[in-house]
Order: C-alpha cells, then structure tokens, then sequence
C-alpha cells in the first residue's frame, strides 16, 4: 500500500460480554501484525482488555476515557492521527488496516459519523466494515432490555453470532432468521465459522468484495417487482420494520439527494440503517449509497450492475417509523417530479 492511499478503519462491536476480546485475541494470532492497528476502547478508568490483547499486539492503543461514541470521540480522532502520523515516520509497522474494538454500550453511528465528517480523517482514513458480535444466550433477553444492542445490530455489515455452544440447534435456527428480520442487509456466521477458516473477518464488501458478496444484502429483494413493498417482522421485540422500495425508473439524483438528506435530518433517530442501488438518470451505471441514522456515506460508482438487478432497489431499517409513512413519504415524493 502507498502511504497516500487512505488506510480502512473496521469496527467491532457487540453488547457487554459477547465475546469481542476472546475474538479478536484468538484472530489476531493468526494474522500478520504489522498489517494491523489495534485501537481498544473500555470504558471506565481502568482498563483490562487491551493487556489481553498486548499479548498478541503489543501496539495496542487504549482509548480508556469513556464510551467511544460520546464522551471520546476527540481522543478518537488524535489516536488515529497519531497512529497515521507514526507510521509514516516509521515508527510503526506500514499497517494497512485500522481495527477498532468499541466498548460493548457504544452505539456505532457517531463514530461512523467522526469518521465521515472530520476533514483531517477523511484525509488519511475511509469506512472499513462493521462487525457485530451477538451473544446467541442472551441476544433476546439484551434485545429487550438494552436499546444499545439493536443500534449495534442494525448498524452491521457483518453479525456474528458467539457462544452458539449454549443453545440448541434450533434456538440457532430461529435466533438466525430473528436477526436477518431486524437487519436483512447483513452477513451473518458465527465466531467458530471464522476461527476455523482463512476467513477475512473485516472487508469492504462493496468495494472488494465479489457481486455475490457485495450485494447479498438485497437478498431476496432482488426478485421483487412490486414497486413498493413495505415489510415487518412479527416479533414485538425489538420494534423495527424493515422497508423496501423498488423502482424501476431512473432516478434524478439532485432531487432524489435533497429528499433523503431531509429524510434523514427530520428522522435520522428512527432511521437505523439504510442501503441502495440506484438508476440515475444521467447515468448509464449504478450507484451505491448507504447510511447509518443522521449520516449518509459518500455514493459509490459502480462499473455495471450486479447479476439480473437493473431496477433501483432501497432498504431502511427502521424504528419508531412507520414502513407505510416512508412509502407515502416516497410516493409523494415521486408525484411531484412529475407534477408540470
């Protein structure tokens, strides 16, 4: 990697006890560390973690101050300049990737949104993937009880399910299905799965992954030719429902870009995770965006479109609003392009 070339910062995250340390520990034994950066957040004064981890990276950093996404996020952006900075005048290894590990109350969108807003950060650093450890035991019980937990859940690229060997098959099976309801846009495996293969734990699936893997979050979607299609899963806990759009007319992306920007200032809280492909009408190839509450990432360009899909399809997860009022939202929205 050249030095100019802006380095992925990947996040792990996960809920108090799922496992991230355990994790990242036993993975990093089998990766070359001067590859890595490790950055460790505990909250509290007292930190333990990263002395586990020295074991396997001894250039581990502790952001021990507080929650990385309130109190910290300053000390975030001076650990990464730093690190930046130390590695260009060789005092590091020339690491090629950034890993993260939040403290399990995080929730993971104020530090996406750090990372996409800070000038200086988006000099030298981009959006790598986000993985969320959920504890198989105790996923519903959290899902309950914690509102940190479906942030983090709804937020991920890639779920991770650990400690499987405490409960049955079936209570695998169906927590699986359960989590492909609140978050159908991510890749989901299990922490054993990952051990035992050469498997990479942190990609960019858009833009290094295969078509397959860069738009499995589509999932069956893809097949679906209704033009809106609103659904939600039936479990009342936690209360997110999931919204798909599917158009088939080009888009115009000025206007389009105006009513989601404010989408998501007026109802960015609800707006847990959002993805789409898009047709634009000035445009022969496809666009990728997505966006985690009140920040949209910057739009991908594509080279073509993926398999068979050539409609503009989005995806929101949401909670605390309505699937039928987006849809009217985008239907209006629609109304009055056409409008003369």
């Amino acid at each position: 990697m050249h030095y100019e070339e802006k380095l992925p910062l990947h996040v792990l995250s996960g809920f108090l006890g799922s496992g991230k340390t355990t994790l990242l520990k036993s993975w990093l034994a089998q990766q070359n560390l001067n590859d890595i950066a490790l950055l460790v957040n505990e909250f509290g004064e007292v930190g333990i973690d990263h002395h586990l981890l020295n074991e396997v990276a001894p250039d581990t950093v502790l952001l021990p101050s507080g929650c990385i996404c309130c109190q910290i996020r300053g000390e975030l952006k001076t650990a990464l300049l730093d690190l930046y900075e130390r590695r260009a005048r060789g005092l590091l290894p020339p690491f090629t990737q950034v890993i993260l590990e939040t403290t399990g109350l995080a929730d993971p969108s104020p530090i996406l949104s750090t990372l996409l807003h800070d000038r200086q950060l988006q000099h030298h650093f981009t959006q790598g993937t986000l993985v969320t450890l959920v504890d198989a035991e105790h996923a519903r019980q959290q899902a309950d009880e914690q509102p940190e937990w479906i942030a983090q859940v709804s937020a991920a690229d890639k779920l991770l399910l650990s400690k499987c060997d405490r409960v049955s098959e079936l209570e695998k099976c169906a927590l699986q299905q359960w989590l492909h309801n609140i978050n159908p846009m991510a890749e989901l495996t299990d922490t054993q799965h990952i051990l035992d293969t050469p498997h990479p734990l942190f990609q960019s699936e858009v833009e290094h992954g295969s078509r397959d893997q860069r738009f499995r979050w589509l999932g069956a979607c893809a097949d679906d030719h209704f033009a809106l299609k609103p659904t939600a899963h039936s479990l009342s806990h936690p209360p997110t429902q999931t919204c798909v759009i599917t158009l088939e007319q080009s888009l115009n992306w000025p206007a389009f870009a105006i009513w989601l920007s404010m989408l998501l200032h007026c109802h960015g809280s609800t707006v847990l995770r959002m993805k789409g492909i898009l047709r634009i009408s000035d445009s022969r190839s496809p666009i990728v965006i997505q966006g985690v509450q009140h920040t949209l990432h910057p739009p991908i360009h594509l080279q073509d479109w993926p398999g068979e899909l050539e409609s503009s399809k989005l995806v929101f997860i949401l909670r605390g609003l309505e699937a039928d009022r987006l849809q009217q939202a985008f239907s209006r929205y629609m109304q009055a392009l056409q409008e003369p």
